[in-house]
Order: structure tokens, then C-alpha cells, then sequence
């Protein structure tokens, strides 16, 4: 792939700006407040929806068909990349952060309006699959807005750093959604907590969308987009243009990162629903043991993206795929032990090993592509690991763990979904610039290129 002119700010070394940090915290907060809203239904799908909105199943067929529409978000996803991508390669970053804060929202906003199935029958799961959807849409959008909103300002030396500050959001958002929920269920009565309570942290969403809308309301344009706008080389069909173009690198992005969402989403959603289900742990126990690996998490994160700037992008998911494929034995065993602290021990860990991915990828995607399609294909990429790993494995998980024993049909499935994600990083190219240009100069090659878009592939 040849590179885009409009790439080339991106390698300079100039120190950062005293608008970076501001940069970095307002992508971080959009972030985490997005994410808070998809949390909180996962949680909620893996305590109440089930009994609340499909009523006629049995507790395990109410838990997968609440799983079901938590699944849908995911699906919504990959779309929601597509629609919000083209108008991030079209029209600019800044609007992809704001439209995609605001429709996340305002469908969360919904969903805790909506009444139960007792009280208006079957268009009570129809309602909430729609919301769930619109929930998925503005989260695709979501991801790639916020992380080229610091991959693009900051320098190539600390791109991973500062890159990592909107990976980070997801263990924000969830630590908001679940300290909420945690709260709400250690405070109300059972009866209480499936009347009302558990519908108050979606409300609260909407106060969380204003606050997200003011922070970013002053962010400022890209530096690369300007310069696109600037020389007429904006794409004029991204989607298109990654799919003929690059649909191997797609593939493979989203091959590699399904292992990320597997892992995260078996630790705060189904384990959570197979502990309080399965081995009668009490609500509040478990979702402290999640909430504490989730902050442990949140603080690796900003370690891992330094040594992804120190020794690449590409090493650091390798090591973390490895990671997960040993420990979800280990994991299963650890939750079956019913011991808040070995509970917790399992979970950090296999959260461990996704972060050392998880943390380098917001570099990593949009060093793949070129800056004219970047917002597409690094988003696409992202959400379709998303539908791979995240939508399917609650569901998966639940129908395995269903029955006497250990549920190490569970592990079988994370530890095959790890090896898969190994092969698809192996394929991948490393992208640091700096690793790149070394390479190349060992290599003979003359003058440098800009590092990752001559480096990915055709």
C-alpha cells in the first residue's frame, strides 16, 4: 500500500501539544459513557431481563433469550462502523463523536421506559431488540471517532500511549454501570430492585450523554483529516473501498480481536449470570469480584501501551493471545471454586491477557489503514471482532455451563477462540513506526516510507 501523503504529520516527533491531554480525557469520557450504556444491559440481561421480559421460558431459556438481544447489539455493531465510518472518512472525525454519543444516549435513555412484558405482552422484547439495536449502531460509530481523535493528534513516539486512553473507557463504563447496579442491589429489596431498580442506572444514561456532548462540544478536527479535506483526497465510498481493497486485512483484524471480546464479555456477562445461577453466589459478591479484576484492568492498560511504543503493536497481542489460551482452564476452575477471591484472581487474570492486546489495538487498527479509509476499516475491523467474540459467546457459554460440573465446555470454546485470534495476529504485520523504519534500513531499503501503510498489506 502506497502512502498517503496526508500520513505524513503523523510520523513527526514534535512534542505534544497542551491540548493532547485535554484530547485524550474527552475521548476517554465519550468512551466510558458509551460503554456504560452497553454494560449496563449486559448486566441487567444477566439479572432481570430474562424473568421480566420473556417470562414464559424456562430460567435458562429467559437467560439466552436475554443474552439473544444483548447479542443483537453486537450484530448492530459492524453497521453502525459502516454509517458512522463513511461520514468520519467523508465529513470529519468530530461528528462521528457527537452523533454516536448522542444516539447511544438516547436509545439507552429508552430502555429503561420500556414496560415489562405483564404489562404490554410481546412488544415488550420487540421494543427492547429495537433499542438494543440502535444501542449497537452508536457504539460502532463510537470507537473509531474517539480513537482517531488521539491517534491522529498525537506524536508517533507516544501514539500508543495516548491511544489507549479511549481503551481504556470500556473499564470506566463499566465500573460506572456495575458500582450503579451493585449499589442499587445491595440498598433495595429483591422485590424492589426487579420492580424499579433496576431501570434507574438507564435513566441516568441520559445525564451521562449530556455530560459527554459538553465535554466534546469544543473538540477540534483532526490534523490529518484537515489535510485530506484540504487536498480533495477523501474517499468517496470508504465501505467500498475497503472491502474491494483491503477485505483480507478486515478479515483478519477481526479474526484477531474476537479473542478480546470472548474473554471480556465471559468475565462481566456470563459469569456473572453462571455464578449467581449456577453456584448461588449472592449478586452483590459476584459483581464486586468482576468489578475489582475490571478496575485492575483499567489500571494495566495505559502499562501495556507503553511497551506496545517500546516494542510493537504486534508482539504485545501475540504474548496476549497466548495469555488467554493457557488460563481459561484455569478460570473456569477458579470460578467454580465459589471463592471471592479466587473468583476475582481468575477473572483479573484472563482480563489481563486481553488488555495486553486490547491496549495497542487502537494504535494498531488505524496504522493498518490509510488515512482516507481509516476510520472505516479501523472500525469495521474493530465491531466485526465484536460480532465474532462478543455477540455469540454469553449465549455459547450459558448452553455449555448448563448442567452438573464445571463448565469446561466454556473453557474448550475461549481456549479455541484464543488460538484462532493467535493465527489471525501472527499474519498481521507490526505497524510502530519506529520498528518499521528500523527494519527497513537493516533491510536495505533505502529510503523510509511512513512506516505502517507501506507495511500493511495490499
Amino acid at each position: 500500500m502506497q502512502q498517503d501523503p496526508s500520513s505524513a504529520s503523523s510520523h513527526s516527533s514534535a512534542p505534544v501539544s497542551p491540548s493532547m491531554l485535554r484530547l485524550a480525557s474527552a475521548s476517554l469520557a465519550g468512551t466510558a459513557i458509551e460503554f456504560y450504556d452497553f454494560f449496563v444491559y449486559g448486566t441487567a440481561a444477566a439479572l432481570v431481563l430474562g424473568p421480566l421480559f420473556f417470562p414464559s421460558f424456562s430460567p435458562l431459556a429467559g437467560t439466552l433469550a436475554a443474552f439473544g438481544t444483548f447479542g443483537i447489539g453486537f450484530l448492530a455493531r459492524p453497521l453502525g462502523s459502516a454509517l458512522f465510518g463513511h461520514i468520519g472518512d467523508r465529513y470529519g472525525r468530530r461528528p462521528v463523536l457527537l452523533g454516536s454519543l448522542l444516539l447511544t444516549g438516547l436509545a439507552t435513555v429508552a430502555v429503561g421506559c420500556v414496560p415489562s412484558y405483564a404489562s404490554i405482552g410481546v412488544a415488550a422484547p420487540v421494543l427492547l431488540l429495537l433499542l438494543r439495536f440502535l444501542q449497537g449502531l452508536g457504539l460502532g460509530g463510537e470507537w473509531g471517532g474517539a480513537v482517531l481523535l488521539t491517534a491522529e493528534h498525537a506524536p508517533e513516539g507516544r501514539r500508543g500511549l495516548w491511544s489507549s486512553f479511549p481503551q481504556a473507557g470500556p473499564a470506566v463504563g463499566f465500573l460506572l454501570a456495575n458500582g450503579l447496579m451493585l449499589g442499587l442491589s445491595a440498598t433495595l429489596t429483591d422485590g424492589q430492585f426487579t420492580a424499579w431498580g433496576w431501570r434507574v442506572p438507564f435513566w441516568a444514561a441520559g445525564l451521562l450523554a449530556l455530560a459527554g456532548l459538553w465535554l466534546r462540544r469544543s473538540v477540534e478536527e483532526t490534523p490529518q483529516f484537515r489535510a485530506l479535506a484540504a487536498t480533495g483526497r477523501r474517499a468517496e465510498a470508504p465501505l467500498t473501498e475497503v472491502v474491494r481493497g483491503h477485505w483480507r486485512l478486515l478479515l483478519l483484524t477481526g479474526g484477531a480481536l474476537a479473542v478480546g471480546y470472548a474473554v471480556f464479555y465471559s468475565v462481566t456477562t456470563w459469569s456473572l449470570a453462571y455464578a449467581t445461577e449456577h453456584l448461588r453466589v449472592e449478586r452483590t459478591v459476584m459483581l464486586a469480584c468482576v468489578m475489582a479484576a475490571v478496575a485492575l484492568k483499567g489500571l494495566a492498560t495505559p502499562v501495556m501501551a507503553m511497551l506496545g511504543d517500546r516494542y510493537g503493536r504486534r508482539p504485545l497481542c501475540l504474548a496476549g493471545c497466548a495469555a488467554c489460551a493457557l488460563w481459561m482452564f484455569p478460570f473456569v476452575a477458579l470460578l467454580g471454586t465459589a471463592d471471592p477471591l479466587l473468583m476475582t484472581m481468575g477473572c483479573f487474570v484472563a482480563l489481563l491477557g486481553m488488555v495486553t492486546m486490547f491496549a495497542v489495538v487502537g494504535a494498531y487498527l488505524p496504522e493498518l489503514y490509510a488515512p482516507r479509509i481509516r476510520c472505516t476499516g479501523a472500525a469495521v475491523g474493530y465491531n466485526l471482532g465484536g460480532v465474532l467474540g462478543g455477540a455469540l459467546t454469553p449465549i455459547v457459554a450459558t448452553a455449555l455451563a448448563d448442567g452438573a460440573g464445571p463448565p469446561w465446555g466454556v473453557a474448550v470454546y475461549l481456549t479455541g477462540v484464543a488460538l484462532v485470534s493467535l493465527v489471525c495476529f501472527a499474519l498481521l504485520p507490526e505497524t510502530n513506526p519506529a520498528l518499521v523504519r528500523a527494519k527497513e534500513a537493516a533491510a536495505g531499503a533505502g529510503t523510509t516510507t511512513g512506516a505502517a501503510e507501506a507495511a500493511a498489506p495490499a
